[in-house]
């Protein structure tokens, strides 16, 4: 290869030719026209001396060589990328920046609201957009930049993510305010008496909680089963139905619910922020993961 020959951009719409694999999708992302970029194919072919992409039924097939090319050219470009936003000085209250955030509904409430308010108040420019968390496809939609920042337990995510514990979360037991058996250090017999509700994405009525329940001798009536946590303090709240939620999820609603100690151990879990190391450096995406960290830092 000649090295005289080469050109960033050219690089650049690589990166984008085998992430899409389609010259149009390639074309839109890179905000060129689609002949444009079939022109830049082109030299690229001849500079690499290989077809590169192969025409299949649906889109391109990218060939030996060219997987071989991706990786190492992502992380040359994503350090090029590094060292340009490194140099440049992020104005909270002047910055425009979009960033795509995915976590599941329990951590829309639970971080992203607070998250959201101080927004407005400190970076008025700064949009948030909210995606479900996708484990399977987590990794694939950080590489090519669909995410930016993912709240999750981080023990779950890939290794090559990087990662920021936040908080520990626990569970707490939800009912009405006036709810007439709700009570601080009710025992286990009387919480099993008491009708729950539960969330199951599969829509089952067993959780942990249950095995933990049977090893007591004891078995609970679950009355209802949740898809979502958002809709369960609005049902608690209505009825005499209880259930255990995480505690941030219920923070604050006092005057409609009241919270406490589960009777049973219940095991709670870690949150974090997981990002991909293409924003590691980038200053406003750093200035947005330390209002996050200090928003969690604060009281519930």
């Amino acid at each position: 290869m000649d090295s005289k020959r080469l050109d960033l951009n050219l690089l650049v719409t690589l990166e984008a030719l085998l992430v899409e694999q389609n010259v149009t999708k390639a074309a839109a992302r890179l905000h060129l026209s689609q002949p444009a970029v079939s022109a830049q194919l082109s030299r690229l072919r001849d500079l690499f001396e290989d077809t590169l992409l192969i025409p299949a039924q649906r889109g391109m097939t990218p060939t030996a060589k060219a997987l071989d090319l991706l990786g190492p050219l992502r992380l040359a470009l994503d350090q090029v990328r590094a060292a340009v936003e490194e140099h440049k000085r992020f104005e909270p209250s002047k910055a425009e920046l979009t960033v795509t955030i995915a976590c599941t509904d329990y951590l829309q409430v639970a971080v992203v609201k607070p998250l959201a308010i101080a927004l407005r108040k400190k970076a008025p420019g700064v949009r948030v957009a909210l995606r479900h968390l996708d484990l399977q496809q987590l990794e694939a939609q950080m590489v090519r930049g669909d995410v930016d920042l993912v709240l999750m337990t981080p023990d779950a995510a890939p290794r090559s993510l990087r990662s920021r514990h936040l908080f520990d979360e626990r569970y707490v037991l939800i009912g009405r305010r006036n709810h007439p058996a709700l009570k601080e250090r009710m025992t286990a017999r009387e919480f099993v008496r008491l009708e729950h509700v539960i969330v199951s994405l599969a829509g089952g009525f067993t959780t942990p909680v249950d095995e933990t329940l049977a090893a007591l001798g004891l078995r609970r009536k679950v009355v209802l089963s949740a898809a979502s946590f958002l809709s369960v303090p609005e049902i608690v709240s209505q009825s005499d139905f209880v259930a255990l939620v995480p505690e941030r999820l219920v923070a604050g609603r006092s005057g409609k619910l009241k919270s406490v100690a589960p009777p049973i151990p219940v095991e709670g879990f870690p949150v974090g922020m997981v990002w991909h190391e293409r924003s590691h450096g980038h200053a406003g995406h750093r200035w947005l993961r330390e209002v996050v960290v200090s928003l969690m830092r604060g009281p519930l």
